[in-house]
């Protein structure tokens, strides 16, 4: 996979501060008793390509990308996978015989979590947000054969062109609805994914919602995860809906990143403890 004598991944990012991927995943390298070493670089926007081209001139495994990264590396990479290169979103980087590879685990870490609780196929899905997590939501949702997707965002044109992306390439009913006033869920609605940016910055941020319309039997996932208790869920409990908590998901991406990397599943409890303890959670 690598060149390198101790093979190497990194976290590109601006700015990194406060990450919690490389306490994660280096105790999960620690684990599985590899001899692998995860950075954390910081790297300003007008220097990505250099960036980019360094990991692979010295043999990096591959990586992580944050904001504001993960669109702009596309044109850097060798290529990308079909769901990184549909939803125009990469958060993770592997190698292959092709060279560096980009790739989008956020919204397969989102379904891959909620099987335990959800078959998808034929379900109607309300999205919150049309940002880049929620493209890549989307794409994955659009894959597991979703029965009707509602995207549902501030910013009309930007639920719009979210549809319109899924509906070129797979057969689905999707619809954009501009969230101007409180938002009503249909009762017909089986999962409800909060997809904004809107509790990044303060977990009890209340969202404009009715709550009476999130209803017994609905499953609500919030992919805000430090706290994973948003007011979101708080709410969707006390109406006896099931929830997933945006840890619970991080963790799988994690997982899903890990095994790109290496071929080996890490144990998901030593990941949990990794962020819990990095979060003081």
């Amino acid at each position: 996979m690598s060149t390198a004598l101790q093979p190497i991944l990194a976290l590109l990012g601006h700015p990194v501060g406060g990450n919690s991927t490389q306490y994660m995943l280096q105790k999960a390298l620690d684990q599985c008793q590899l001899d692998w070493r995860y950075l954390t670089l910081d790297v300003v926007p007008e220097d990505l390509g250099d960036a980019v081209r360094g990991m692979r001139a010295m043999g990096f495994a591959g990586g992580n990308c944050a904001e504001p990264h993960k669109q702009a590396v596309l044109p850097h990479l060798d290529r990308t996978t079909d769901v990184a290169a549909l939803s125009g979103v990469v958060n993770v980087i592997f190698r292959d015989e092709t060279g560096l590879v980009g790739d989008n685990t956020e919204g397969r870490a989102l379904v891959e979590s909620l099987k335990p609780q959800m078959e998808l196929a034929e379900k109607r899905v309300v999205l919150l947000g049309a940002g880049r997590v929620a493209r890549a939501i989307a794409v994955e949702l659009a894959q597991a054969d979703v029965a009707e997707l509602v995207v549902v965002d501030r910013t009309a044109s930007h639920a719009e062109e979210l549809v319109s992306l899924v509906t070129g390439k797979y057969e689905m009913a999707a619809s954009a609805v501009p969230w101007e006033d409180d938002y009503s869920l249909a009762a017909e609605t089986d999962l409800l994914v909060q997809a904004t940016s809107a509790t990044d910055e303060e977990s009890e941020a209340t969202l404009p919602i009715v709550p009476s319309s999130l209803v017994k039997g609905l499953l609500v996932a919030d992919m805000a995860y430090n706290p994973p208790d948003t007011w979101l869920l708080d709410v969707a409990r006390a109406q006896g809906c099931e929830t997933l908590d945006g840890l619970s998901i991080l963790i799988q991406q994690m997982a899903l990143n890990f095994a790109l990397w290496t071929d080996m599943e890490p144990d998901p409890t030593v990941l949990r403890e990794a962020v819990e303890e990095f979060l003081e959670l």
